[in-house]
């Protein structure tokens, strides 16, 4: 069981580690597919708007690929909530 007061005390660590706003990289990987890096940017432009160049690597057997992006990060809030519906994606398997 997690205890609520120490949850609260690692929200307040990270916000006292994080100086928002700030460049923020992400590694977003997911089945090969060609609409994987279209739903992955629609989610960015949603709460990180902005002009990006992402990264895109392919597995070793072409089974995957890695999205490589820096964004703009605001707040913590702001991150969660695009973690979140990143992690909501069928086509995304992991996030870094």
């Amino acid at each position: 069981m997690t205890d609520k007061k120490s949850n609260q005390d690692v929200e307040e660590k990270l916000e006292e580690i994080w100086q928002f706003p700030c460049d923020f990289p992400l590694k977003v990987m997911g089945t090969a597919d060609d609409e994987l890096l279209n739903e992955v940017m629609t989610v960015i432009q949603k709460y990180a708007p902005g002009e990006y160049s992402p990264k895109i690597k392919e597995s070793k057997n072409g089974n995957y690929h890695s999205i490589s992006v820096t964004i703009r990060a605001t707040s913590k809030q702001q991150l969660d909530n695009l973690y979140g519906d990143l992690n909501d994606l069928e086509k995304v398997k992991m996030l870094l």
